[in-house]
This record gives structure tokens, C-alpha cells and sequence, in this order.
């Protein structure tokens, strides 16, 4: 089993800056890649951001230029740090996993952190 354990959500006024970490422990062999997603309230979860074990990035649109994802492997951790944040950015933000063992993967999320933007 794996565990991720995100932190560093909370309350800002919009035009600041959070950072958030998630860090991975339990049974790892190889992590392949991280990332966030988020949920905004009556909305679906959706991609934020990820990125591979080479260190291959991908971002949604709507944070292009804003936030910026990054992992330090040898602490199995991954950070999103997001700048000029907006109202619209207000969600509960999920941690990603996808564990590689020989011939099998598997994917886990973490229990989520809020992020709340105010006008």
C-alpha cells in the first residue's frame, strides 16, 4: 500500500501564491508519475498538472504560466506551486501516484487539500 499525504492548502486573497507538497511512502518501488488534479464545487475532478519520472511536465490551459509542477524523486515527493491565483482556482487539490512494480501498475490519490481564492 501506498500513502500520499498532501499539505501546504489553505486561504488566500486572490493575486497570492500557495505551495503545495505531496509526499508518497509504503510499499514504492518506482514511482512513474505525480501529479494534481482538483474538484471545484459542482465540478468534476480535472487535471492540473503532472509529471513523469524523466521530468516531462504537462499543465491544463487554465494554469499555463501560473503554476509550475516539480518532484524531488528522491524524496518521492511532488510540489505545485501556484502563483496569481484567481477565484476560479478555488477547489480541494488531489495528489497523484501511479507506482510501477514489474508487469503491473498502480495509480493512488491522496485524501485532497482545500484551496480557497478570495476576491
Amino acid at each position: 500500500q501506498v500513502q500520499l499525504v498532501e499539505s501546504g492548502g489553505g486561504l488566500v486573497q486572490a493575486g497570492g501564491s500557495l505551495r503545495l507538497s505531496c509526499a508518497a511512502s509504503g510499499n514504492i518501488f518506482s514511482i512513474d508519475v505525480m501529479g494534481w488534479y482538483r474538484r471545484a464545487p459542482g465540478k468534476q475532478r480535472d487535471l492540473v498538472a503532472t509529471i513523469t519520472k524523466g521530468d516531462s511536465t504537462d499543465y491544463a490551459d487554465s494554469v499555463k504560466g501560473r503554476f509550475t509542477i516539480s518532484r524531488d524523486s528522491a524524496k518521492n515527493t511532488v510540489y505545485l506551486q501556484m502563483n496569481s491565483l484567481a477565484p476560479e482556482d478555488t477547489a480541494v487539490y488531489y495528489c497523484y501516484a501511479r507506482v510501477v512494480r514489474p508487469g503491473e501498475f498502480f495509480d493512488y490519490w491522496g485524501q485532497g487539500t482545500q484551496v480557497t481564492v478570495s476576491s
